[in-house]
């Protein structure tokens, strides 16, 4: 039952984060990333605010949930900004492609850190697929119609990036809470996040982040949705994925992620 709801949970998260390329890609358009950074994290903070508030009140808070949730809040944070600025350079398909280098880090993190993942790692079919994301990412780089220029380069810098911050991100969210539920240690992590992101937009977003209002009624409402889909219930499918089937193999199902968007 465990495994079989890992596999259920990793195939949402596909299925939501394949979405998420094309709402950053459509409000690059419109919005600036410090913008869209901000909001979307700030709406998906409050919107799992709730549980750390009913929590606290009921004396079930996990002891050291704050300390624990640091290191996973900030190197999320990085690879957040790089994920989302990558969008404002080239178009999603390439991005998921670099993205997708996230396998390569998270692969050699877990065999590091958590030797009951060796196994899986090891595998002649998992290295067979390592090896196929490496010339599939360099394929679509170097193949490419379009010329290959400094902001292409860029963007596919910031995809690989941000794979590889994500793949820290899946490493150290498994290493420091195990023992936390999915779902607090991502309410956690969510308002540390919204903390830093929120911040930047005000420093750097446009108007402070007013460039949001505007975006028409049925643009906006697609801001929050997106926040929603990709963050608020992305990140804890991805958690409880980790929790049951592994980092190694989360990351290998997400391969797939380039062709559905």
């Amino acid at each position: 039952m465990s495994a079989g709801m890992g596999v259920l949970t990793i195939l949402m998260t596909l299925v939501g984060w394949s979405s998420i390329p094309l709402f950053l890609r459509y409000f690059s358009e419109h919005i600036d990333p410090w913008t869209s950074n901000g909001w979307r994290y700030g709406a998906s903070a409050l919107f799992w605010a709730p549980v750390l508030i009913v929590t606290a009140l009921s004396g079930r808070w996990p002891a050291g949930l704050w300390r624990a949730a640091l290191i996973p809040g900030t190197i999320n944070v990085c690879g957040q900004i790089c994920f989302v600025w990558a969008h404002y350079r080239i178009e999603p398909g390439l991005l998921t492609f670099g993205l997708r280098s996230q396998i390569l880090f998270a692969a050699a993190g877990a065999y590091l850190l958590f030797p009951q993942e060796r196994a899986v790692i090891r595998t002649p079919t998992y290295l067979l697929g390592a090896l196929l994301v490496v010339m599939g990412t360099s394929g679509s780089i170097l193949l490419s119609p379009q010329s290959i220029d400094w902001t292409r380069l860029s963007g596919v810098g910031l995809a690989v990036a941000s794979g590889g911050l994500f793949a820290c991100y899946a490493l150290s969210v498994r290493k420091y809470l195990p023992m936390v539920s999915s779902v607090m240690a991502f309410a956690a992590i969510s308002q540390l996040t919204a903390v830093v992101m929120v911040g930047l937009m005000f420093l750097l977003g446009e108007r402070f982040g007013a460039a949001v209002w505007e975006l028409s009624r049925e643009q906006f409402v697609w801001l929050l949705l997106s926040a929603f889909i990709g963050i608020a219930l992305g990140h804890v499918f991805y958690y409880m994925s980790i929790a049951r089937l592994g980092v190694a193999v989360s990351a290998g199902v997400l391969q797939l992620q380039p062709f559905l968007v």
